[in-house]
């Protein structure tokens, strides 16, 4: 049996080009069997489907189709962020430009953990992430693109300015953040958020053995000062720009003057709402985040990455230094000393792969104008759908939108009722669309972020929502 050809190396162009041929074809072809913005059937009918193009899952001897037969099973059984009527979750469509720098990271596959596995990576990581902390720890920009004194020479960063790490996503950025708090506080640093606070957050301070955290209906300034009183102990208060319910923003100048009042840590989990930075025309909505010590950042929900693409900024790099560890087959004294890059105390993870390049690539094509104006379409179209449904007698909003989340309901329904509309038309294979529970009640959830979606589509989905009903 000959060698299966690999992906990298000299052959790679001639290697690549029909399989990606292959792929292409197989994903239209799963595209056309869906039909719409899921596969219908529900998950029993997804099942068998999938089990029946798998068949054996480790055959004795290798079957030549099947990567066109698994692709195809996968597009197929997908639910595709790329159809306007998928809107349940903040699950963006990715930038054909971000999934080509995707497969050029999984061809070279570079692992983050040494630099003698990645060197043109690790300098890339190194000049990304501190351009994009420097863009979070800014309450304006300067000039039209990200700072081009953002990363100097590695020898001359001061380990007091604003850095910032690659993550899975938010909930790998909220722990790191956490982990960073107890470290720089001790052991009894004690979290305060809202109700609303991404769930990973809780789960971190119990992961991280840090005391029972201290949850407020919301982070009212009111009620946050009668918090940060009447707490013993060091605390460290994590507000959230950009919900994953309403995607509502906390205040967070005023909670960051009232942390700065009583001494208490504080970490802005904009997973969601960090995206608004692009924009000149939504930035104002972060007012305030440059002053938190850690801030959460998802590129792969408003910015258009594949996951993942997740960040943790910090405003002193000096903080990071709590996860400097030593293994000397990565990073031996005297290799350091010498000068090669230490890069294991930038992850809690060993094997990662760059997922800085797409990311990279994505800022240099579109620049910030080209950013900005996807979050001003995404924005725009949840204000129009709002509108839609506000005018509409047959529904009720809950409120406009912050960011690019609308709640609705039909008027007079139950909450059952409500709740069945949403999985017949996931069952329906029609449309998916999410829930959430606000103002004691559960509303249907659409989160807009593709910036193809139009008018036509937000009237087509409502009808399709109305005609779902019970009457």
């Amino acid at each position: 049996m000959s060698t299966p050809p690999l992906a990298s190396g000299p052959e790679s162009a001639d290697v690549l080009r029909p399989q990606l041929d292959t792929v292409l074809d197989a994903l239209g072809e799963g595209l056309r069997l869906r039909g719409g913005p899921l596969p219908a059937g529900g998950p029993e009918a997804v099942s068998a489907r999938v089990r029946d193009a798998v068949g054996d899952v480790l055959p004795d001897e290798g079957e030549q189709d099947a990567l066109p037969l698994l692709v195809r099973a996968l597009a197929e059984g997908s639910a595709d962020p790329a159809d306007p009527f998928c809107t349940a979750h903040l699950h963006c469509p990715p930038l054909a430009v971000a999934a080509a720098a995707d497969l050029a990271a999984s061809v070279l596959n570079p692992s983050m953990d040494s630099w003698d596995q990645a060197p043109a990576a690790s300098e890339l990581e190194a000049l990304v992430t501190r351009a994009l902390a420097n863009e979070v720890y800014a309450e304006t920009p300067r000039g039209a693109g990200l700072y081009r004194s953002a990363a100097p020479p590695r020898g001359a960063t001061s380990p007091h300015r604003p850095d910032a790490v690659i993550t899975t996503g938010g909930t790998e950025s909220n722990q790191l953040a956490l982990l960073l708090a107890r470290e720089t506080h001790g052991s009894g640093v004690r979290l305060v958020c809202a109700e609303s606070a991404h769930h990973s957050l809780p789960r971190a301070a119990w992961l991280l053995g840090m005391p029972q955290p201290v949850t407020l209906p919301t982070l009212d300034p009111t009620a946050l000062e009668t918090a940060l009183t009447t707490l013993q102990g060091p605390l460290v208060v994590a507000a959230t720009a950009g919900t994953t319910d309403t995607g509502h923003i906390d205040p967070l100048p005023e909670i960051a003057h009232l942390c700065a009042q009583h001494g208490a840590r504080l970490h802005v989990d904009a997973a969601y709402g960090g995206g608004l930075l692009f924009s000149p025309h939504h930035r104002a909505k972060l007012t305030g985040l440059s002053a938190a010590d850690t801030v959460t950042l998802d590129l792969h929900k408003l910015g258009w990455q594949p996951v993942a693409a997740g960040l943790l900024a910090v405003r002193s790099g000096s903080d990071l230094a709590a996860l400097n560890h030593r293994a000397d087959y990565l990073n031996a004294d005297d290799d350091t000393e010498a000068g090669l890059p230490d890069l294991l105390g930038r992850s809690l993870r060993t094997t990662r792969r760059p997922d800085i390049l797409k990311i990279a690539v994505t800022l240099k094509t579109l620049g910030r104008e080209g950013l900005g104006a996807l979050v001003d379409q995404v924005c725009s179209t949840a204000q129009e759908f709002a509108a839609l449904v506000d005018r509409h007698p047959g529904f009720e909003l809950h409120e406009p939108p912050t960011i690019s989340t609308v709640l609705f309901r039909p008027a007079d329904a139950t909450d059952d009722a409500v709740a069945a509309v949403r999985r017949q038309l996931l069952t329906d294979g029609r449309a998916v669309l999410g829930r959430a529970r606000a103002a004691n009640r559960l509303w249907l959830k659409a989160t807009l972020l593709n910036p193809t979606t139009q008018p036509a589509h937000l009237a087509a989905l409502l009808h399709l929502v109305e005609g779902t009903t019970p009457r």
